[in-house]
């Protein structure tokens, strides 16, 4: 995958991941949070096997050494993100929850600094501040100042942890994206954490897929489908080529996904407040990623 390819990539799945954000909002409303974990990436897992077995055989092929590797990656970030994640959208509309998502980069940086062993620019230290601050604005926000305050920061708190697992996983997934293609990556990870969900959702009462209104159904499958196994795949693939924040950049499209959706699908109203803390997030992470794209892409080729 040429660079060219891999950053349109990246773009495309933080747009599905965006969307998804407003699908999940929905579903969540009547299938609980594990559950949907467990339908999300169960289909999506399944998707993935399917058009492997159909077209490329071969890249099911892994050394079995590298399986405990591709679980702890499945565990990451197909069990305890989704958890997080659906968790968090209970308690936080559509387009807070992009944004929060949207300090990925910030973390991924972080991480990948710290295994490079190499210093943040002080423009890039401006940038990350500024990010952060942006996060800082959103959780102070008259949602959280007002009735529901609690869940309000409870959901804010679940979705700062999902991101610092999408974080971990961007700096982990390229010691095996050497030698494996990303739907490959994408396909075991899935897999291997969508059985670590299967016990974590008997604690629900889940509705059967039966009784679920079309609606919901529907959420439920783009979730799987685009949201799943196509967004993940195309992620993964893209940091095979692109470093961890190259990649992760592009998370930034997805808070402008989810608050266009969640505004028009949703009626979601934006505060004012809302819109200073979106604009300093996203200002911040290209700052850090304008600064960091050229010296990052030497370091790992």
């Amino acid at each position: 995958m040429k660079r060219g390819s891999a950053s349109a990539a990246a773009a495309v799945a933080a747009i599905l991941f965006g969307a998804s954000v407003v699908a999940i909002r929905i579903a969540v409303r009547d299938v609980p949070p594990l559950t949907l974990a467990l339908f999300r990436f169960a289909q999506g897992s399944l998707v993935l096997l399917i058009g492997l077995v159909a077209f490329r055989r071969d890249l099911l092929r892994i050394d079995r050494r590298d399986l405990p590797y591709l679980a702890l990656l499945g565990v990451i970030f197909y069990t305890i993100f989704p958890i997080t994640f659906n968790a968090g959208m209970q308690y936080v509309e559509a387009s807070r929850g992009a944004l929060v998502l949207a300090t990925m980069p910030l973390w991924t940086i972080a991480l990948a600094r710290l295994v490079v062993r190499e210093r943040l620019t002080p423009r890039q230290m401006a940038g990350v501040v500024l990010s952060i601050a942006g996060v800082a604005i959103v959780m102070i926000d008259r949602h959280a100042l007002g009735e529901g305050a609690r869940n309000s920061v409870k959901g804010d708190l679940l979705l700062i942890t999902t991101a610092l697992c999408g974080a971990i996983y961007n700096v982990l997934a390229k010691r095996v994206l050497g030698r494996y293609a990303g739907i490959t990556v994408t396909f075991y990870a899935m897999a291997i954490g969508t059985l670590f969900l299967l016990p974590a959702s008997f604690v629900e009462h889940a509705p059967s897929v039966a009784a679920l209104s079309g609606e919901t159904l529907a959420m439920v499958i783009f979730a799987g489908v685009f949201g799943g196994a196509l967004a993940f795949s195309l992620w993964t693939s893209a940091l095979g080529r692109l470093s961890p924040t190259e990649v992760s950049v592009y998370i930034n499209l997805n808070p402008m996904a989810a608050t266009l959706l969640g505004a028009t699908v949703l009626h979601e109203r934006l505060s004012i407040v809302f819109g200073v803390g979106f604009v300093a997030v996203v200002a911040g992470v290209m700052i850090v990623n304008w600064t960091h794209g050229t010296r990052e892409h030497e370091l790992y080729e």
